[in-house]
């Protein structure tokens, strides 16, 4: 792609720094930021931002960043995206609300119907619509419990399913998301996750492992669901050995235990597939989506068998602002703008410039202990030169140099030593180039002296 000028805001597709970062007009919404905003929200780069589009963000000093976040893979298929913007505009001039559980709108039943196509299975499906990917996943385990008659949840180490309280206690991660937060819902147990990196499995080998766990722990007369990211997101976008996911789907089967894919972070088109899970062609009985399927507006959804999602009774799914008639023209503007412009194509495309380019860097540098993920869902940890142990100190200062530099970059993993990539499939292929040209140099003034690290 080699547009230059990209998204609602008609913005210059190039790097432009025009003071330092953040400049003095982000430093001062920063203080006010300070003495208005709980300290517990925290920001990864205190630029403010005035218009984003195609590859870039615009900031209030003026300097053009090169987005590789995607506001946390929200803006799949760009910012301020024209057929998003058409698409609100003319929803937000007609109305803005009426719950969809009092007097209901198409726009809820054309999402439903999108997604029943699109998610992986040719059975009848069944969506209901809610607000984030906690809200989605939270859903998934009612309705699991609700249609089994079953309590226990399995999720998986490294996991990342949000910041209920139900979803903290599935998530993995203690800092931040769940210190001092508890005590958090029962019934939860966790398996061993395929994380080839760091146990050397085959994926039936490790999925092995994981339902020796599960059986002998919890086993599947009690349980209800079993949870899991096709490609984990927070976790540090591990992608489990092939074999893996289709193992434990097909335990669950054999079981009469439901399969629950978590595809908010890597669903719609991220990965290079629609879904994730269609990569091993695994087919759940439930999938969660949000992040990328409204282009920004909030959106989430359950997905599932028809049989599984019509088993809770009338009223018991729902909420106020579910299905917002806003997002769901937005959701449908966002699959409609995949589908035109070939973006599972296109995130094909970025995964095949991104890891050359990172497996390259990786064979200068053995400071990079993996390089992983699939379309743009790109990572690379960060370890000690000949170890696996995380270096989660090189991580972060890579992170604020590039940073500094122009670029938006995201950290993750259990051990904090993850850099992650998220460009959105709108960015052109020079922007791409020039943010990975960035981050060679990074590396290379990061240079470890002496054989130690930087």
């Amino acid at each position: 792609m080699t547009d230059q000028f990209i998204g609602g805001p008609t913005l210059p597709q190039e790097r432009r720094l025009v003071t330092e970062i953040p400049g003095p007009r982000s430093r001062a919404l920063s203080e006010r930021r300070t003495s208005a905003v709980a300290s517990g929200v925290g920001v990864t780069l205190p630029v403010y931002v005035t218009a984003a589009g195609g590859g870039v963000i615009r900031d209030v000093d003026d300097n053009l960043l090169i987005d590789l976040g995607s506001g946390i893979a929200v803006t799949t298929v760009g910012n301020a995206a024209p057929r998003v913007v058409d698409a609100v505009t003319e929803q937000v001039a007609a109305f803005t609300h009426t719950c969809f559980m009092v007097t209901p709108y198409e726009g809820y039943v054309a999402v439903a119907e999108k997604l029943n196509a699109l998610t992986p299975g040719d059975h009848e499906k069944r969506t209901a619509l809610f607000n984030t990917g906690a809200e989605a996943v939270e859903n998934a385990v009612k309705i699991a419990r609700h249609a089994t008659g079953k309590q226990a949840v399995v999720v998986f180490d490294h996991a990342y399913h949000g910041r209920t309280n139900l979803t903290m206690a599935m998530t993995a991660k203690n800092m931040p998301y769940k210190d001092g937060f508890g005590p958090f819902a029962g019934e939860v147990y966790r398996a061993p996750m395929s994380y080839p990196f760091r146990d050397g499995l085959s994926g039936p080998d490790a999925a092995a492992r994981a339902i020796e766990v599960i059986e002998k722990q919890v086993g599947a007369k009690n349980l209800a669901c079993v949870v899991i990211e096709p490609i984990q997101g927070e976790g540090g976008f591990v992608v489990p050995a092939e074999g893996f996911l289709p193992a434990v789907a097909d335990w669950c089967r054999a079981n009469d235990v439901l399969f629950v894919a978590d595809e908010v972070q890597a669903g719609v088109a991220r990965t290079g597939a629609m879904f994730a899970s269609d990569h091993e062609g695994v087919v759940p009985d439930l999938v969660t989506t949000a992040k990328g399927v409204a282009g920004g507006l909030p959106l989430a959804a359950v997905t599932g068998r028809a049989e599984v999602m019509d088993a809770v009774h009338t009223g018991g799914l729902g909420g106020t602002y579910g299905g917002n008639p806003a997002a769901c023209a937005a959701a449908l503007a966002v699959l409609e703008t995949i589908e035109a412009d070939d973006l599972v194509s296109r995130a094909r495309e970025i995964e095949k410039r991104m890891l050359s380019r990172l497996e390259a860097l990786q064979q200068r540098d053995p400071r990079i202990g993996d390089v992983r993920g699939r379309g743009a869902m790109i990572a690379i940890e960060l370890v000690e030169p000949g170890t696996t142990t995380p270096d989660a100190g090189l991580a972060a200062r890579v992170a604020a140099q590039a940073h500094q530099q122009g670029v938006v970059v995201l950290t993750c993993g259990t051990f904090g030593n993850v850099l992650r990539f998220l460009p959105p499939l709108s960015m052109p292929d020079h922007l791409l180039d020039e943010a990975l040209d960035i981050l060679d140099g990074v590396f290379a003034e990061a240079a470890p002296t002496d054989g130690g690290t930087a």
